[in-house]
């Protein structure tokens, strides 16, 4: 497989055509790039987040219960532990030695969007920083530019920690150290790419979701700790004096992200086992592994911010939608209201910790299914009105959005006066409904039940796929339906006829 032009596309294929559980890891072992050369070295990728399932496994839970898993390990954390050696320190490669096997060119690294990617970029790649106030690691995940042998470009934009840990050093006049970690057990590559607060060290969130600390070996030639289990170690320093264009790439917003001045990193040493697995994201369009990685995440930690943090404790789910907004911007919220105060509690809580997070925010009942575009748009449709139950909050980043501005001014990330903007919804009830107007379970358990004995295809039912109350139905509405179900439906017709109006 050419890891230039049919590593990617063939991947690719899986998320725009087959349905996300169905979707798999693949590991290609006979790897070649556009000029013939052949790699020893393998490539894995969608392995963290081919689907939720498999983003699952990763946590060691099941799909459901993802987000208490994230929550767990939010609320307790494990700190990480330093050992002597790891699998990682096989092979050292620094000094005089730094390009004994050709430096970045050992690997193979995959263009991801070939036919408008102007470089290979790494996409699994963890960078590890810190703090040079306070000591605190980041672990965040940013796409990184092949330049040379020894030298990466860094997608960090200015709302991500590593830019400003970056900013921090630049005002001290002092280069800034890090670490590329690729390859690490799962819970690393999940931290990397999640929104946690700042000032919170990743390796301990890490440890929580695996209910066990990360075990970390100190790198070769920078102050930085990474996982002693890692197939690849890149260390470098990341000048502060002076930024290099970076881009194209393809983007989570389904476009290209344009050209951009960004930090570089001059590559110091490279630590990896005897043969390593290269680790690859899929990303650009969505829905991709990226978007995956990014909504799972980010869903588990606005459920726990909601739910306990601001002590909303009728918060059931929060869903991000990819295709709708991959960043994620489209985010539902299921609630089981207590107080209609509540739903705007969630909504406005929702919309404050992250500028760069959401820009539809929608809180739906219990019987909506949060990750179902048809059953929020028919909560939409009626359980709210726009005069009444929409509200517009300013002050959002737009990040890579292209709806905010137009390609080529100067700061796209906060245009105007005002920013960018979110819109949030209520599309709760506000009083009782009837019932849902589908059969009641019972006889769509048999109907299903009569469906799988006939052999027909696979169902995959939709919430709602039963009928139930909403709060408004009468004793005798009931009563009514009761009749009609024993074939006593006369009675109910001889009952309204003695009942009628006169005009």
């Amino acid at each position: 497989m050419n890891k230039d032009t049919e590593i990617h596309p063939l991947v690719r294929l899986e998320f725009r055509g087959l349905p996300e559980e169905e979707r798999v890891a693949f590991l290609f072992e006979n790897v070649v790039d556009v000029t013939g050369r052949k790699y020893d070295i393998p490539v894995l990728v969608a392995s963290h987040a081919a689907s939720r399932q498999v983003y699952a496994i990763g946590m060691m839970c099941k799909p459901e219960e993802i987000m208490d898993r994230w929550a767990q390990a939010e609320l307790h954390p494990v700190e990480p532990v330093m050992v002597e050696s790891g699998p990682v320190y096989e092979e050292i490669h620094k000094g005089s030695n730094l390009l004994e096997h050709g430096g970045m060119s050992e690997f193979p690294v995959p263009i991801s969007t070939p036919g408008f990617d102007n470089a290979p970029y790494l996409t699994a790649a963890n960078f590890i920083s810190k703090d040079p106030d306070t000591g605190i690691r980041n672990v965040g995940n940013y796409r990184s530019m092949v330049k040379s042998p020894t030298r990466l470009g860094i997608c960090a934009l200015s709302t991500k920690d590593f830019r400003g840990h970056w900013i921090k050093c630049r005002d001290r006049g002092i280069p800034m150290e890090a670490a590329i970690v690729m390859g690490a057990s799962p819970n690393v590559g999940f931290v990397a790419t999640a929104r946690l607060p700042y000032m919170v060290d990743e390796f301990a969130i890490a440890g929580g979701i695996a209910g066990s600390p990360l075990e970390l070996v100190k790198c070769q030639t920078v102050d930085i700790e990474v996982p002693a289990s890692a197939e690849i170690v890149i260390e470098g320093i990341v000048p502060t004096d002076c930024l290099e264009r970076e881009g194209p790439f393809g983007e989570y917003t389904g476009q290209m992200g344009l050209e951009q001045f960004n930090p570089f990193m001059d590559i110091t040493c490279i630590m990896h086992r005897k043969r390593p697995i290269f680790n690859a994201f899929i990303s650009q369009f969505p829905p991709s592994e990226s978007t995956k990685l990014q909504v799972t995440a980010a869903e588990a930690i606005m459920y726990k911010f909601l739910k306990y943090d601001c002590n909303i404790p009728g918060i059931i789910s929060v869903a991000m939608h990819e295709t709708s907004g991959s960043s994620p911007q489209y985010v539902v919220i299921t609630l089981r209201k207590t107080h209609p105060s509540q739903t705007w509690q969630a909504l406005n809580a929702a919309a404050v910790p992250m500028t760069t997070l959401g820009k539809i925010f929608i809180v739906v009942d219990e019987d909506i299914d949060p990750w179902d575009a048809d059953s929020v748009n028919w909560a939409l449709s009626f359980r709210m009105q726009p005069h009444r139950d929409i509200a517009i909050t300013p002050g959002k980043v737009a990040g890579l959005d292209p709806s905010s501005t137009p390609p080529g001014t100067p700061d796209r990330r906060y245009p105007g006066t005002s920013g960018c903007s979110a819109m949030l919804i209520d599309a709760t009830r506000k009083w009782p409904y009837a019932p849902t107007s589908l059969p009641k379970k019972e006889f769509m358990e048999r109907a299903r039940k009569i469906w799988e004995e006939e052999g027909l295809p696979k169902l995959k039912p939709k919430i709602p796929w039963h009928g139930y109350s909403l709060g408004h139905w009468t004793r005798e509405n009931e009563e009514e339906a009761q009749l009609a179900l024993k074939g006593e439906h006369y009675t109910t017709g001889k009952k309204l006829g003695e009942d009628r109006i006169r005009l």
